[in-house]
This record gives C-alpha cells, sequence and structure tokens, in this order.
C-alpha cells in the first residue's frame, strides 16, 4: 500500500486545498504503480500546531497572512 504523510502548519490549508493534495498525490501513485494502487493508496495530512515544529532553533509560528480563510 502506498502510503504518503504530509505535515504542514495547523490553518495553513482549506479543506479543498487538502482534498486536493489527497487527489493529487493518489494520482502520482497510480502513475507510478498503476491504477490497482488507487483503492490502497493512503495520504495523511497532518496539521501541526504552531509552536510545535522549528529548525536550528528558531520556533515556527504561522503568519495571520497564510492562514487558510475557510
Amino acid at each position: 500500500m502506498p502510503f504518503a504523510n504530509i505535515k504542514v502548519p495547523q490553518a495553513a490549508l482549506t479543506t479543498a486545498q487538502k482534498e486536493e493534495i489527497v487527489h493529487r498525490v493518489t494520482a502520482m501513485f497510480v502513475d507510478y504503480f498503476s491504477e490497482a494502487a488507487r483503492p490502497h493508496a493512503m495520504v495523511l495530512i497532518e496539521e501541526v500546531p504552531d509552536g510545535g515544529y522549528g529548525r536550528a532553533d528558531e520556533v515556527f509560528v504561522i503568519p495571520d497572512a497564510y492562514r487558510a480563510t475557510s
């Protein structure tokens, strides 16, 4: 079973954007593994809360301008 785990900042994507990611990643799996992979493809989008991730000692908080509106 092909599996993708995508982590994004909380509230950065709309429901429609998440659905599009699921469809596109599933299509990519089908391109690589054939149509037989479609019913077994798993795409997990995890939202990480503000302050729950960082790099090089910097904790990230998503700016309001980048938050999804719906």
